[in-house]
């Protein structure tokens, strides 16, 4: 999953950046590809959230409507 493409810094303070190392040598990966697999997850994750919300009025009325 190493990709060769532009990098940029992002601060984070030290126990976070103990973590990440901690969290790369578990998954035999390195930092940067730790942190799109975080990112990967919480947005899975907040898909997750957004399916299990109930639907908005017009929703429900679209599905309730008449097909002919």
């Amino acid at each position: 999953m190493l990709n060769c493409m532009h990098s940029t810094s992002v601060r984070i303070d030290s126990a976070t950046h103990d973590d990440l190392k901690r969290l790369a040598g578990e998954l035999n990966t390195t930092v940067g590809n730790t942190v799109t697999l975080a990112v990967r997850a919480l947005r899975q994750q907040r898909i997750g959230h957004d399916l299990r919300a109930g639907l908005r009025d017009d929703e429900q009325a679209w599905l309730d409507a008449e097909l002919g």
